[in-house]
């Protein structure tokens, strides 16, 4: 049996006749397994080493869980999803619900730039990179999505706070 039959049954058998772009899939990370690389063969051939300690870790989980829900979930940043996704609604407090749309690629991209989850890999990935090549300005970067998300709680909080107290 040829490796393009093999690829076929392969795909079949998993998906079990739904349409899942597993092409598609394989191009995405092929791109960020060749971004990383990339990055990190850069990193490596730069003079001293980067340091990041608790501190750091700390600001850049913040960040990156505000910047990909931003990313994934924001009505100012549903221009940049609109190519690859659908508007279905609201979905919380100033969140948008959209669904992936298209087929192949546009899918693909779909699925990933809505799921914060997802985006968090390659948001946590570009703020490792910047650490290494401009670590103040992505420190900049990560205290103000970091104060940003403390915002948003403390607006949450408020809101719930309220609601309570007007019975």
């Amino acid at each position: 049996m040829n490796p393009v039959e093999t690829v076929r049954r392969q795909k079949e058998r998993y998906t079990g006749g739904a349409e899942r772009p597993l092409g598609s899939y394989l191009a995405t990370l092929t791109i960020y397994g060749a971004t990383t690389g990339a990055l990190a063969l850069l990193a490596r051939r730069r003079p001293g080493k980067a340091r990041m300690g608790p501190g750091d870790l700390a600001l850049m989980t913040v960040t990156t869980h505000k910047l990909a829900r931003l990313i994934a979930k924001d009505p100012i940043t549903s221009p940049l999803r609109a190519p690859f996704t659908r508007y279905a609604g609201t979905s919380g407090p100033a969140e948008l619900a959209e669904e992936a749309r298209g087929h192949g690629f546009r899918h693909a991209v779909g699925e990933l730039l809505t799921c914060p989850f997802c985006t968090a890999q390659w948001v946590a990935t570009a703020y490792a990179a910047g650490m290494v090549f401009a670590p103040d300005a992505t420190r900049l970067a990560g205290m103000t999505m970091t104060a940003v998300a403390g915002s948003n709680w403390l607006q949450l909080g408020y809101a719930k706070l309220q609601q309570v107290t007007e019975g």
